[in-house]
């Protein structure tokens, strides 16, 4: 039987659990199966325990958005915070209406490895709204890694309550974090051992753009 932990990762609700079967809604089995092959996590190498957190969290921000599209390595994907929700649109800011495009919170890039990093729009630090909520996420991230469980138990291999493409994303993001710490000799440390090495509240959008 599964075992599912529920964590409050976001305003979405996500549930973690280790291992899932069944397919996503929606999607027939090879459908699925060359969406896995899509998403498997490419050049994964060993990096410095704060350039994995500072990815972790990067990437859970943006896999938190809604979209229904499958993303694009090395394209360019954009972050905005409207109407109290977080968004991942193929859509730039000089596109969208003025009121759209104020909520503008960056451009968002998928790597090969399957971590998303983020460009920092200009007019964040101003963007007061996105910034608490930036704040708030982070706060619930932390809460999350304050565990003595390993950081593979904790990764969102089966975000079960988002939808099908950020769901099989995130799963992407788990896999790949997991061979990183692997080769870096990390895989041991617990949640509590790494929520330690996390950014500041007031060096949040340095971390973003790290």
């Amino acid at each position: 039987m599964t075992q599912e932990k529920h964590i409050n990762t976001n305003p979405n609700n996500v549930v973690i659990a280790r291992k899932a079967d069944g397919n996503p809604e929606g999607k027939g089995r090879n459908g699925l199966l060359l969406d896995w092959q899509r998403s498997a996590p490419s050049g994964v190498v060993a990096k410095p325990p704060r350039q994995v957190l500072a990815e972790l969290f990067t990437s859970m921000l943006v896999l938190s958005a809604a979209f229904g599209f499958r993303p694009v390595v090395g394209a360019p994907h954009y972050l905005y915070w409207f109407e109290d929700a977080w968004s991942l649109s193929l859509i730039a800011p000089g596109e969208w209406s003025r009121e759209r495009r104020a909520g503008f919170v960056g451009t968002c890039v998928l790597q090969p490895d399957m971590t998303w990093t983020m460009s920092p729009a200009e007019r964040l630090a101003d963007n007061g709204s996105a910034r608490n909520a930036i704040t708030r996420f982070y706060d619930t991230f932390a809460e999350t890694m304050d565990t003595g469980a390993t950081l593979e138990e904790i990764l969102p291999y089966c975000a079960n309550n988002l939808p099908y493409y950020p769901r099989l994303y995130a799963n992407a993001l788990s896999r790949s974090v997991r061979g990183t710490m692997a080769l870096g000799n990390q895989a041991s440390r617990t949640g509590r051992e790494w929520s330690g090495m996390l950014p500041k509240p007031d060096n949040l959008l340095l971390a973003l753009g790290a």
